[in-house]
């Protein structure tokens, strides 16, 4: 197979998920922290997918649950890289509910991740600039 050259480095990463009981409360859906982990997971992805470097978290911030997620429903987990520092890369990461029947999409939950690009020897290194948007 001949592999397909990038032009530019991928800036997004998805991802799906279904909501099983075992990711639930008592109330029937999904844990903050079952989310927060999916988001993570999608914040690690597409950074390390754009710099092709080891990445971590260095921090979450505002995580906003606007709809609670159900048992049942399928989960799109949507990162994006939306800005570049010298090591750091921002990553929105967006869960979306999908009704498998319907095809209705809602935003349910969004929050805004900070990772960090290292070296073989753990210390943080450049990352490239994200592709200008004209």
């Amino acid at each position: 197979m001949t592999p397909i050259p990038e032009t530019n480095p991928p800036t997004e990463v998805r991802m799906a998920e279904i909501v099983f009981p075992n990711h639930t409360n008592h109330m029937g859906t999904l844990f903050g922290g079952q989310a927060l982990a999916w988001m993570d997971k999608a914040a690690f992805l597409a950074a390390a997918r754009y710099s092709r470097r080891t990445v971590v978290t260095a921090r979450s911030d505002q995580v906003d649950f606007k709809l609670p997620i159900r048992v049942g429903q399928m989960v799109e987990t949507i990162g994006r890289v939306v800005r570049v520092g010298r090591s750091s890369m921002t990553v929105e990461v967006e869960l979306v509910t999908e009704d498998l029947h319907s095809g209705e999409r809602k935003l349910c939950t969004k929050g805004t991740f900070v990772m960090i690009a290292l070296d073989a020897e753990g210390q943080p290194t450049t990352v490239p600039a994200l592709p200008r948007q004209d």
